[in-house]
């Protein structure tokens, strides 16, 4: 048997670390002098090399405990370690690319920036933006259809953003973050009530959204076929109207006149990245198609 200042000399480690972790239970004493010290078996040696081990890993007490009374795996506190670690780095990137936004800008740019930057948390959330399109989507949508909407439309923080990528994202917080209660974001017609069946119209959309993609990707000026067809499709479905030259030429008209969120869409592409075209975008082609399309006929 050992004494606590024996098993220290032999780990290589003070005094008062072997009484920590004793204290803390995670090395058990074999027994106690009769003046009542601390005596340590062989066994302790080991068991205090590998609390050592998993410590140099930066793995908290309580999870070294666990893993020592295996009632977690090393496996699984590893893989904790390994996501909250991820989190970490990626809140570092964030500030990193925050920081030199703030350095390589005028006095008073950097002002705005810093305002801007600040009400973002980092790693940044994207449940406002998220809360915005839940108060933006017509009522009572199916849920699976919220979920599609939410995935095209909110745009996840990059992994190691630019400055410029995170200027567009503080932006867009900030964007989402206003009043809602008119101006640029007036509901749609299709939002309101008597606008026809919004989880039709919005699961073919997001078709003709699919079908026009490729199209932008090319820079193919705006042109009738089947993204456009497609696209008129999900409305006289929604409403329940035929597909006439009269029904395009009152879509257009209804389109154009519709609230806009162009800014919304262009924060998002320079959020994600020039290679897949938003939704925003897919909608602007289609409609400029279908007013070239209706404006040739007329």
């Amino acid at each position: 048997m050992w004494s606590i200042g024996e098993l220290a000399e032999r780990a290589g480690v003070t005094v008062k670390t072997v009484r920590f972790y004793s204290d803390r239970g995670l090395l058990p004493e074999a027994a106690r002098s009769a003046g009542g010290h601390r005596r340590y078996g062989p066994e302790a040696l080991d068991r205090l090399r590998t609390i050592r081990s998993l410590r140099t890993l930066d793995l908290p007490v309580p999870d070294v405990g666990r893993v020592l009374d295996r009632e977690d795996t090393l496996e699984d506190v590893v893989d904790g370690q390994l996501r909250q670690l991820g989190s970490q780095l990626a809140a570092l990137r964030w500030r990193e690319a925050a920081l030199l936004l703030l350095q390589d800008c005028t006095p008073e740019e950097r002002a705005e920036r810093l305002l801007l930057v600040g009400a973002v948390p980092a790693p940044p959330s994207t449940a406002p933006i998220a809360r915005f399109w839940r108060r933006w989507l017509p009522p009572r949508l199916p849920a699976a259809v919220v979920s599609a909407v939410l995935e095209q439309s909110v745009p996840q923080p990059p992994a190691d953003p630019t400055p410029a990528q995170v200027l567009a994202f503080a932006r867009l917080h900030a964007f989402v973050s206003r009043d809602c209660g008119g101006g640029e974001f007036t509901q749609p017609a299709a939002h309101r009530p008597g606008g026809g069946r919004p989880a039709v119209l919005y699961a073919g959309l997001d078709e003709a959204y699919a079908l026009a993609a490729p199209e932008l990707r090319a820079g193919r000026t705006p042109h009738a076929g089947q993204a456009l067809d497609c696209f008129v499709s999900a409305y006289t479905a929604s409403t329940g109207a035929r597909d006439t030259p009269d029904f395009r030429r009152r879509l257009a008209a209804q389109l154009a006149a519709d609230p806009r969120i162009d800014r919304y869409w262009q924060l998002k592409a320079e959020v994600s990245g020039p290679s897949e075209p938003t939704a925003g975008a897919a909608h602007d082609w289609l409609l400029t198609a279908l007013r070239t399309e209706t404006a040739q006929a007329a």
